[in-house]
């Protein structure tokens, strides 16, 4: 719907005014054969009834509605109008291009949001302060943060069924391939490469780290501290398969070569801080794993990779 004229301070030229509401243009389209123009809300709605243009009948679609040309524009920005909370006691007059700027700011529009100072800090339209009530209020805020809250953990419980319901199905898929691949070598280089696949998976999703302090290695960590690692690594989402081979790999006695003693480590320091290592969750313990350390020497790999403990020096 346009402005009504009422508002606007002189005469208004006929070509400002829509034929279908007879207010001033607001958001003015025109018809493109005709050039008659009109509001965007007005023609809209009376195209959705007949694809005519109200003016002179000639067919038009909403699609070939386009907008009117700069000089009109400008005519209607140069109009000057009453705000729209005059009514409220604002006496500002201002340009028509001004309007939506200034009722944004104006301090007698009634919905100009406000925060309540009485207590609760809620931010509510002006006009309903005065019979604002900060208890009733909150207590309706609570029940609907509580009705959003049960909504999303039945969702969360839904997406966790769901994903449940998808392991199972990959574990049982991996089962049987791993019966296949006994019997049939195109299955069984079939699962190898799934299996591949998967530990590239995961490497990827794990943070990149950085050793700072190689002394403080710890190269026959005990019972307990490699429950810890393996219970992280499990809690991390490593692929099952490879996870013993890993925790067997944390100790000098499977280390490679180049790591095997503490006269060749400190020999061949120079090569294992070319290693990228990859961080344990929330531990003082780093991942060398083959899949991202293809640069690395033989003598300084194993499969499927490494795990190194430090006392410090990880960031």
């Amino acid at each position: 719907m346009g402005f009504e004229i009422k508002r606007f301070q002189g005469d208004v030229d006929e070509e400002l005014i829509c034929p279908i509401c007879s207010g001033v243009l607001e958001d003015p389209l025109q018809a493109p054969a005709c050039e008659h123009a009109f509001c965007r809300v007005c023609i809209t709605e009376w195209i959705s009834r007949q694809p005519t243009c109200p003016v002179d009948r000639q067919a038009v679609t909403a699609c070939q509605l386009r907008p009117v040309p700069r000089i009109l524009r400008n005519l209607l920005s140069r109009l000057c109008t009453s705000c729209d909370n005059s009514p409220h006691g604002c006496n500002a007059v201002l340009k028509l291009d001004s309007l939506a700027s200034h009722l944004v700011e104006c301090e007698f529009n009634p919905k100009r949001p406000m925060p309540c100072e009485a207590g609760c800090g809620l931010v509510i339209p002006k006009d309903e302060l005065a019979e604002h009530n900060c208890v009733r209020e909150l207590r309706a805020l609570i029940t609907s943060q509580q009705g959003k809250l049960t909504d999303y953990q039945q969702e969360l419980a839904e997406q966790r069924l769901v994903i449940n319901e998808h392991k199972r199905e990959l574990a049982l898929l991996k089962e049987f391939m791993r019966a296949m691949r006994v019997s049939n070598p195109t299955m069984r280089a079939l699962a190898d490469q799934m299996e591949r696949d998967e530990v590239v998976r995961w490497a990827g999703s794990l943070a990149r780290a950085r050793v700072t302090r190689w002394g403080g290695m710890i190269s026959t960590p005990d019972d307990v501290l490699q429950m810890m690692i393996k219970r992280s690594l499990s809690e991390s989402g490593c692929p099952p398969h490879i996870i013993d081979d890993l925790m067997e790999n944390c100790h000098e006695r499977r280390w490679p070569p180049g790591l095997s003693s503490l006269e060749t480590r400190q020999n061949n320091r120079r090569l294992y801080e070319k290693y990228v290592c990859k961080r344990v969750p929330g531990k003082q313990a780093v991942l060398v794993l083959q899949c991202d350390n293809t640069h690395v020497d033989e003598h300084m790999m194993v499969e499927p990779g490494l795990v190194m403990i430090f006392a410090h020096g990880i960031e």
